[in-house]
């Protein structure tokens, strides 16, 4: 169903279901407002029950449909069930948004010279940004075949998109796989009505800058992307009509901080 929004054309929300990971803080949090708010049912997930709970009570105490569903998205049992019980619960899934990951400091090749057990955390970047993407896919992937239509948005990063020392070695190799798994769904889900899009923003004002080796500056900080940036972008693409499909977008900061020159 689409409705008029001046002299462009939307899909009405309202009625449909969305599953936000990594939704406590950032990105996530600011996506599952902005969807709740669109008149979308959102499901939030983490691994962290606190914030998932405080955004669930601000949303529904706007009169907003929200609830939270606590869960490690790199524990695939979990996952499945997790999918299987919102899809049973509500109908319906019409959209994923596969947002959860992470990044750490030790994040160049010199770390693991000086100390072989960083490679123990690098393989955690990977569980989380790419495992976690896949195990969402596959939890959804059954109900939205069903339905013939659903919509697959994974958070990648422009590091997925070229080479980044800044993002690091196991970042920039999560987020090139991300956009791999999303290519594929595209490629093999299309004709079952599911589109899939990979969006790659650069550097956004979210907690996971605190990890960086070398700290941004704070007066940069109001110059970066900010999470309701993506959040908008999210919203475009949710209300695309479900013929079209965005593949892939990039997103980056207006201004280009000397780190980048």
């Amino acid at each position: 169903m689409t409705k008029s929004t001046g002299d462009a054309w939307a899909r009405d929300l309202n009625g449909q279901v969305a599953w936000v990971t990594g939704a406590g803080t950032g990105i996530g949090e600011a996506a599952a407002e902005a969807l709740a708010r669109a008149g979308m049912t959102v499901v939030l997930s983490g691994r962290r029950p606190e914030p998932l709970k405080a955004l669930v009570a601000k949303l529904t105490d706007a009169g907003l449909k929200a609830e939270a569903r606590p869960v490690d998205v790199v524990n695939r049992a979990a996952m499945l069930k997790a999918g299987a019980e919102i899809a049973k619960a509500h109908g319906r899934i019409d959209l994923l948004f596969g947002n959860a990951g992470i990044n750490l400091t030790p994040r160049n090749w010199k770390d693991i010279t000086d100390d072989p057990a960083v490679l123990d955390e690098w393989e955690q970047v990977l569980d989380i940004n790419v495992k976690g993407v896949w195990n969402g896919i596959a939890a959804v992937l059954p109900t939205m075949r069903a339905q013939r239509e659903g919509l697959i948005v994974t958070t990648s990063s422009m590091a997925g998109v070229n080479y980044s020392k800044v993002a690091g070695v196991p970042y920039g190799a999560s987020k090139h796989a991300v956009m791999s798994l999303s290519a594929h769904l595209n490629t093999e889900e299309g004709n079952n009505g599911i589109r899939a899009t990979a969006i790659c923003p650069g550097e956004v004002a979210t907690p996971i800058l605190e990890r960086r080796p070398v700290p941004v500056p704070a007066e940069d900080i109001a110059r970066l992307i900010q999470p309701w940036d993506i959040a908008e972008v999210l919203l475009l693409l949710a209300r695309m009509p479900t013929r079209t499909r965005l593949n892939e977008i990039l997103v980056t900061p207006t201004y280009t901080r000397a780190a980048f020159q």
